[in-house]
């Protein structure tokens, strides 16, 4: 039996920038009064907060909740508050050269006449993240913008040679995440196995990009038993099938 379940935030317990909905929060905290539970996003700890903290349950157990923002670049923890435990930075030589390439690749797409919900770079501190119509788009616009991923490829494919030193992976429905290279989810979740005293083949984790380019993808080549789901519906119906198991 596992002891940690991991799950993606956006397209798995969420819709995308949107809050977990009352169902959700009731089922994730029943999931924490019978498992450790960890949740890994793109977005920073803002988003965490507004999406997650903000909208749990009040029976939820937060000390067996890890929260990692930017991919696992970031580690939270709740010790009478939410601490934060590592931040794997990237520095500033760093970070002013990704946006200049992600700059580029807008004016070599024409990506900048669009329509715009937002800024389209995101500087998030441990990493860069290129949303292609916005920060805040509305989730309907994201799902036509892209829905088989080709775009997504394309651009993935234009950014990774120009900075062969950084990770660069599909994030959420119209976006790219780059990190420092093998900073990414599975070591985000290597780094959790340690802090959390539990291993890796004691975790499980549950997504809806673990497809290889996606940026759930790293947490099986860390050697993480997964479950593939396709939106936040399925995700509900694996946690009740977790917790009916767990009592």
């Amino acid at each position: 039996m596992k002891r940690l379940v991991a799950f993606d935030l956006d397209g798995t317990l969420a819709k995308s920038k949107q809050a977990i909905d009352p169902e959700m929060a009731v089922l994730i905290s029943r999931l924490t009064q019978t498992v450790a539970v960890a949740v890994m996003s793109g977005g920073d700890w803002p988003q965490f907060e507004a999406q997650l903290v903000g909208k749990l349950a009040a029976a939820s157990n937060l000390e067996k909740l890890f929260l990692l923002p930017t991919s696992g670049t970031k580690l939270y923890r709740f010790e009478g508050e939410w601490r934060l435990i590592y931040a794997e930075a990237l520095s500033v030589t760093d970070r002013a050269r990704i946006i200049q390439t992600l700059d580029a690749v807008i004016a070599t797409l024409s990506l900048a006449s669009a329509p715009s919900w937002g800024e389209r770079i995101e500087d998030r501190g441990t990493q860069i993240t290129f949303s292609a119509l916005g920060q805040q788009a509305p989730p309907g616009a994201k799902r036509a913008w892209d829905p088989d991923m080709a775009k997504r490829r394309q651009i993935q494919a234009l950014i990774a040679p120009m900075l062969p030193e950084f990770a660069v992976r599909i994030g959420g429905s119209t976006s790219i995440d780059i990190t420092r290279q093998g900073i990414d989810k599975g070591y985000g979740i290597t780094r959790l196995s340690h802090v959390a005293g539990i291993s890796l083949a004691d975790m499980m984790f549950v997504g809806d990009a673990l497809f290889p380019g996606g940026n759930d993808h790293a947490v099986i080549d860390a050697g993480v038993a997964t479950i593939a789901v396709r939106d936040v519906e399925e995700a509900k119906r694996i946690i009740e099938a977790i917790v009916l198991c767990r009592t």
